[in-house]
């Protein structure tokens, strides 16, 4: 897949990948996310789509509990999209 970059007031987000859940319920968008998350390197983007508006609620949380960045969320036309950030790994 090619990089998406998303203009943001602070400069540009690079996307790596990209996660459609548009369509499904609770709790398959977030278990679809933890599943790319997991499958992602460290510092890596991925942008989810999803058309449940309970993620406004799960997909911050999900952040917030792993320590993933939640870069940004933007709703249009009933579809909610977000930018998050995976937790970057410190190696000792």
């Amino acid at each position: 897949m090619s990089d998406m970059l998303l203009e943001e007031n602070a400069g540009t987000i690079e996307v790596q990948h990209e996660l459609d859940t548009c369509g499904l319920f609770c709790p398959e968008p977030v278990m679809l996310l933890h599943n790319k998350i997991r499958d992602m390197a460290s510092g890596e983007v991925v942008r989810v789509l999803a058309t449940d508006p309970s993620t406004k609620r799960d997909i911050p949380k999900f952040c917030n509990f792993l320590e993933h960045q939640l870069l940004q969320h933007q709703e249009t036309d009933a579809v909610y999209s977000y930018w998050i950030r995976k937790k970057k790994v410190e190696l000792a």
